[in-house]
């Protein structure tokens, strides 16, 4: 299970920078929950995040060489009753598909288009450790993509007792309440 955001919950953000003030226009869109600003409750999830965008950031040129860290952002969640969130408790094919869908725009198109209205969705974080699983799946490799067998073949791959939480803040409405409160580097 993943935890529900909460008032006052603190959040984090790991980057190869300080992010203080996000800004959706600069996320990419075909993220597991589409485009957004991505949060954790795990803070040590957020380190490793920030090391691996570091790394990346250096191999890229976006960073000086000199530059031997990564930033994670802290921010204080404010709960507003305007705000739609759709939260995957579990990874199971909803979210499966919820996350396939945001990667491929052909496929599952109804779950990417329900999915539109929703300012925060949240579930476990597909990441660099099961994107060759998700790849595969997407292929075909397990089966035709959305059947039963497929998806159970995917999940249980996975490992999903073992993934982490994810919440990608989508709107400005989303983004506002996000309270930043402080970072700081971790050494790659």
């Amino acid at each position: 299970m993943i935890k529900l955001l909460q008032e006052g919950m603190f959040l984090y953000h790991g980057s190869y920078c300080e992010v203080s003030e996000p800004d959706i226009g600069k996320c990419s869109p075909f993220k597991d929950f589409g485009r957004g600003f991505y949060l954790t409750t795990e803070r040590s999830q957020a380190e490793q995040f920030a090391k691996l965008s570091s790394r990346k950031a250096l191999e890229n040129g976006l960073i000086p060489a000199s530059q031997n860290f990564g930033v994670v952002s802290v921010f204080k969640f404010h709960v507003s009753g305007q705000t739609e969130i759709l939260v995957y408790p579990e990874a199971d094919e909803k979210w499966l598909h919820c996350i396939v869908a945001h990667r491929k725009e052909r496929i599952f198109k109804d779950v990417r288009y329900d999915s539109a209205k929703y300012d925060i969705i949240g579930g476990k974080i597909a990441n660099d450790a099961t994107n060759a699983t998700i790849l595969t799946y997407m292929s075909g490799a397990f089966g035709e993509v959305g059947s039963k067998e497929a998806d159970e073949i995917c999940i249980r791959l996975l490992l999903p007792e073992r993934l982490q939480d994810q919440y990608a803040f989508r709107t400005g409405k989303a983004l506002n309440q996000l309270e930043f409160l402080r970072s700081g580097r971790i050494w790659i």
